[in-house]
């Protein structure tokens, strides 16, 4: 989830207030497999079989990288003095986290950096978890640098979308980013071409689509009841429909080739990126920057 905070005022030089306490993101429902993960790993191109039991990162490299990165931000924070449970609004400021008018100031920088930076040690097993299951589940569709991108494309998108719609929010965590996991996931498994049994391919997508309503209700739900839990559901939002969009001209191209399956991903990544930046000045003149 990407936790948030609100300025005292709404002025970017304002202190803001002491954080909120952030709430669960859960992760999809899956079964065990027997070796630790939670699904039957599928691939584009099979390789070769082998033997190994247990996790081995060589599987979803990117995941486990983005993992690995967010944990150690995490420690390094904790490190140097920040709160391992609930740290300032302004020490996760220091360490990145987004603040729509200080990326519109021109800390655009921020739009990626926040989706590395936890409030607290829930807050990033609760992400991590959830990263790390979709990311097993995705990473053998989407292939590494898939991953990456998708990952960097879908936070930033919801990082954006929540400084269009109030830019004094102190908001970070990974959340928007598996949100954005999430969403292409929900796209891909829908191919009826891929070597997967079709009760396979259902139970799959329906344990994604249940993730994403879960957590959307979840979020929702500290809008209206009057918790100390601060959820930023935009960063979902706009994680979650930027997923579902990268997704769509994907979906033809998954079955065709490697080749081909590439090409269509370094075009429909180079089109999001720029797409993203005309967003982001966009918001950038609404606001009279």
């Amino acid at each position: 989830m990407n936790s948030t905070w609100q300025s005292e005022e709404e002025h970017p030089q304002r202190t803001a207030r002491t954080p909120y306490v952030q709430g669960e993101v859960l992760p999809p429902v899956s079964e065990n497999d027997g070796n630790g993960h939670g699904y039957q790993p599928y691939q584009h191109q099979p390789p070769p079989r082998r033997e190994r039991s247990g996790w081995h990162w060589s599987y979803a490299p990117a995941t486990y990288v983005l993992v690995g990165i967010n944990c150690l931000v995490y420690i390094a924070m904790v490190l140097s003095g920040v709160s391992a449970i609930s740290p300032t609004a302004m020490d996760i400021l220091r360490w990145g986290a987004d603040r729509g008018v200080n990326v519109l100031n021109g800390e655009w920088w921020r739009l990626l950096s926040a989706t590395f930076v936890h409030v607290g040690l829930l807050h990033l097993a609760t992400n991590m978890w959830c990263l790390w299951n979709l990311g097993l589940l995705g990473e053998p569709l989407i292939g590494p640098l898939g991953v990456l991108a998708i990952y960097m494309l879908t936070g930033i998108a919801g990082n954006l979308l929540s400084t269009a719609a109030n830019p004094y929010i102190v908001g970070a965590g990974a959340s928007g980013a598996v949100f954005g996991i999430a969403g292409i996931l929900i796209v891909l498994l829908s191919n009826k071409k891929l070597p997967i049994p079709q009760f396979e391919l259902h139970r799959l997508r329906k344990s994604v689509i249940w993730f994403a309503i879960l957590n959307f209700v979840i979020g929702g739900s500290t809008m209206v009841l009057n918790t100390s839990i601060r959820i930023d559901n935009m960063a979902h939002l706009g994680g979650f429909l930027s997923g579902l969009a990268l997704g769509v001209p994907l979906l033809p191209q998954m079955t065709a080739g490697r080749q081909r399956y590439l090409r269509r991903q370094y075009v429909t990544f180079a089109v999001a990126a720029l797409l993203l930046s005309l967003f982001g000045f966009a918001i950038a003149n609404f606001y009279g920057v």
